[in-house]
């Protein structure tokens, strides 16, 4: 008979371990609470690790086929001027890819194609993870209900909640074509494009803002009004929003944990992504980290007859480096989001590092 497991949200890192664990010859149930897939939203970077980690699940080649990769990658001032640039030439040579920009819908679509009729279930809500791990016949719950994890708070409580860090995030896309990842460092702002496929771009700007406040004029003036008189790459992208031929502007304000869990399993419950280690989007690792915590996990639970070892060893191998992915991105979003006189220290920090390091697979 098979092992069966629940898994609590149908986002990127739901959906991936149900692939890996019907793959492997699990009965698998994704319990999703919204009504239907997202048939919008921004794109995703895909880093290496994260390719592998679909290249594992069976669906590498149709994910890169419908993901558009990065030329190139750079970090500019706000008036255009250079900061540096970062190395995939070296990431490719040392890793074999480079990063690959998916719309969300389609990494969804992707992963979906391969699941069994009725394996995502949507419109189900679970409030409390620990009583179905209790109640059911289930082998293991795997939570992966996101940012404001019920799962998390149930079995952790409220001390591990999502923590506002200052710095409220506009984003969307525009019927413009770019081949690179850029961007733009101002004085306690940024501005980022990223290609998408189809000939059009993602953009995102950030800088700190109250938290759900609605700023004054709306967010179109909002922006005009901080990154207006930036170099013309921004401006134009700011000049085909005011002309309305886009979709709208949507904005997120920013989170992570308050601080850190000190397990990703309790009982026979593990929790991945941001339900584990919500972090800012600064390094744009989150979605990467959801694949591999999937497929970590379900890796696990394939080769260990016990399920509790096979928690144990996914916590072993997960909770440190994506806590410390976490830790250095609330470093990047305040050093980021500084404002003088520390903005060319931080620029000639960002220069250094592109010249002598190297970026995370």
């Amino acid at each position: 008979m098979p092992r069966k497991a629940i898994i609590v949200g149908g986002g990127i890192g739901g959906l991936a371990t149900a692939v890996h664990l019907q793959t492997s010859g699990w009965d698998v149930e994704v319990r999703e609470r919204a009504p239907a897939p997202p048939g919008t939203g921004t794109s995703v970077g895909l880093w290496p690790a994260a390719l592998r980690a679909l290249d594992e699940l069976g669906v590498g080649r149709a994910a890169r086929e419908r993901a558009r990769p990065a030329a190139r990658g750079t970090f500019l001032r706000s008036d255009g001027r250079l900061i540096g640039n970062v190395d995939f030439a070296g990431l490719r040579r040392r890793t074999g890819d480079t990063v690959h920009v998916i719309a969300r819908p389609a990494l969804f679509e992707t992963l979906t194609a391969v699941l069994d009729d009725g394996v995502v279930r949507y419109g189900q809500d679970v409030p409390d993870v620990r009583a179905l791990a209790e109640s059911t016949d289930c082998d293991v719950v795997i939570a992966a209900d996101g940012l404001r994890s019920r799962a998390r708070t149930a079995l952790f409580g409220d001390a591990y909640g999502p923590r506002y860090s200052g710095v409220t995030a506009w984003h969307g896309t525009v019927d413009l074509d770019t081949e690179a990842i850029c961007e733009t460092w101002g004085q306690g702002a940024r501005f980022g494009v990223t290609p998408r496929a189809g000939g059009h771009t993602n953009w995102f700007a950030c800088a700190p803002a109250l938290e759900r406040v609605p700023v004054p004029g709306g967010d179109l003036a909002a922006l005009q009004r901080r990154f207006g008189t930036w170099h013309p790459g921004v401006r134009r992208i700011l000049d085909r929003l005011a002309e309305g031929g886009c979709p709208g502007i949507s904005r997120n304000d920013l989170y992570d944990l308050a601080q850190p869990l000190p397990s990703y399993v309790s009982g026979r419950v593990a929790l991945i992504g941001d339900a584990a280690h919500a972090m800012t989007p600064d390094l744009g690792r989150g979605a990467c980290e959801a694949l591999i915590d999937a497929v970590t996990l379900a890796g696990e639970l394939t080769a260990r007859p016990r399920v509790e070892d096979a928690l144990t060893a996914y916590d072993t191998a997960r909770r440190r480096p994506t806590q410390r992915l976490a830790r250095a991105a609330r470093l990047m979003n305040r050093a980021v989001h500084t404002r003088r006189p520390l903005a060319p220290v931080r620029n000639a920090a960002m220069r250094l590092f592109l010249t002598v390091g190297r970026p995370p697979a």
